[in-house]
């Protein structure tokens, strides 16, 4: 998305929320007809390069595809990802101009409740009731951009929850509230 269309979309987006139901047919059409993204999970040595969003649907094959590539490790157990989720992370990639060969590192993404509480142990930074159970969050990295600018950048879309973890290098991305540590 070009700069004049990403302040379109703005613009009518917050005339939307202002006046829902006249301008929403105006706002889906700078919503894109296709979205994809990019990941690799260190913890397991897996890639993913896939169209998750298709003609105003989620693909279902690519859904499970993301599933699985977020799933524990430790457990091999798999959740579904929270779609907003991916949004966020689409919204990030698109602001960064990211592309297949720059993917999303996930240092974290679903957690059993079994790892969570085994984390909770070694961490008080770790919640109880994590994000990261739901489906609703992931740690992230991004080799060629500082954590700063990742978090940043998170920030600006006011899309969820932003953590920043700049001695583990990662930023923690959520669908909960807006708020920022």
């Amino acid at each position: 998305m070009d700069r004049r269309s990403f302040l379109k979309f703005g613009t009518l987006s917050l005339a939307a929320c202002m006046f829902p139901v006249r301008l929403r047919a105006a706002v889906k059409k700078y919503i894109p007809s296709r979205k994809s993204l990019s990941f690799f999970n260190p913890n397991t040595d897996e890639s993913l390069d896939v169209v998750y969003f298709e003609n105003g649907h989620f693909v279902s094959d690519a859904m499970e595809a993301i599933n699985h590539i977020f799933r524990d490790y430790r457990t091999e157990e798999t959740r579904a990802i929270n779609t907003e989720l991916l949004n966020f992370l689409y919204a990030i990639s698109d602001k960064l101009n990211l592309n297949s060969s720059r993917p999303f590192h996930i240092i974290s993404g679903y957690r059993s409740p079994e790892t969570n509480a085994l984390m909770r142990k070694h961490s008080k930074k770790v919640a109880k009731n994590s994000y990261h159970i739901r489906g609703k969050a992931v740690d992230i990295r991004l080799p060629e951009y500082s954590t700063s600018l990742v978090r940043k950048t998170a920030m600006t879309l006011c899309m969820g929850g932003v953590g920043f973890y700049p001695k583990s290098n990662f930023v923690h991305v959520d669908v909960g509230q807006v708020r920022y540590w």
